[in-house]
């Protein structure tokens, strides 16, 4: 993940020359970026996360204040709902805007309004996850890397529980939504490196749709199914879903992390996160913030917008984080 900028700049002079494969920045132009372009007259259609997820409301933010000085005009087509979603985005299409932004609520569901935007000439940026293979070829894309993330997930685990010495471990997961190819590449990530530890293996793993009070309440619902003994470490997919489980376990009587506590991690980062690692409690998290992501879909943006033809996908680079680099990530993970 690169390096968050301060949401007080004016300018969106990033000029990410990011490969499909990932990478970091180039510096930023002196001269480029959204004050100096005028993007006046033009539209984009916002079919992002709603406003009541934390990831998403930090990323809409960052993303229309990035643009505001272009001028161009962004229309909030925002919602949690996969099915609302299929909807707005059909909308979309029929108004025919510049471009559509979007995240995918439901990978299955969207392919086809995907391919009437193709047919109706409306050009698509996916950001965040990846659409249906059967569309990958009809959009344009900025991605996270979340088999790495899901990676990194598991890594924290096994670490944690080997610390501590455990031979055997059991293991409960609170996924974002299932029907996302995000969570699903995420798990994917996660199995794979869990499985070169077999000592350690997950005994639950539930959909907690990317919503921390029902991060909670499943939490909650597992430690008391398991009890104490029965789970030893635990990975929500996001800090605000990590967070709860943590909670959960201290109302239950859980020890967390240390010498022999339940060992919980994350997979993408906010500022309660990074302070719950420093308060030894959280073990790791990774980056996937949304003000960077915004950053570089913004970027995106503007070059696709005046003509600069952008590569049709790019991928953001994420970095693991844990309490021996928390400081090296702190201030890019403390804006949400």
């Amino acid at each position: 993940m690169f390096r968050t900028r301060s949401l007080a700049a004016a300018t969106l002079g990033l000029t990410l020359l990011i490969s499909a494969c990932g990478g970091r920045p180039a510096a930023p132009s002196p001269s480029g970026g959204a004050s100096a372009t005028s993007l006046s007259g033009r539209t984009i259609a916002l079919v992002g996360y709603g406003n009541g997820n934390p990831w998403g409301a930090y990323f809409n933010k960052v993303f229309t204040e990035r643009l505001a000085p272009t001028g161009v005009q962004i229309g909030d087509m925002t919602t949690m709902d996969p099915g609302t979603q299929v909807q707005k985005f059909n909308q979309a299409v029929a108004q025919k805007p510049d471009l559509i932004v979007v995240s995918i609520l439901d990978t299955t569901a969207m392919a086809v309004p995907i391919k009437k935007a193709g047919a109706a000439g409306v050009p698509v940026l996916v950001f965040d996850g990846p659409p249906d293979p059967s569309v990958a070829d009809a959009v344009m894309s900025v991605l996270s890397d979340n088999e790495k993330l899901g990676e990194y997930a598991a890594q924290n685990i096994i670490e944690g529980l080997k610390a501590q010495g455990r031979d055997s471990g059991d293991i409960i997961v609170l996924t974002g939504t299932k029907s996302m190819l995000v969570t699903q590449h995420r798990m994917k990530g996660f199995s794979k490196v869990l499985a070169t530890a077999p000592q350690y293996k997950v005994v639950d793993e539930q959909d907690a749709n990317w919503d921390p009070q029902l991060s909670g309440t499943i939490a909650q619902q597992l430690l008391a199914k398991h009890g104490k003994d029965g789970v030893q470490a635990a990975y929500g997919m996001a800090d605000y879903m990590a967070l709860p489980i943590i909670q959960a376990a201290k109302q239950a009587g859980f020890t967390i992390g240390g010498k022999d506590g339940l060992i919980v991690t994350s997979s993408n980062c906010f500022k309660a996160g990074i302070d719950s690692i420093k308060a030894g409690e959280l073990y790791g998290t990774a980056t996937e913030d949304p003000g960077t992501i915004a950053e570089q879909t913004a970027d995106y943006v503007v070059r696709y917008l005046t003509g600069k033809n952008p590569p049709r996908s790019e991928t953001v680079q994420e970095e693991r984080v844990t309490a021996a680099n928390v400081s090296q990530f702190a201030e890019q993970c403390s804006h949400a």
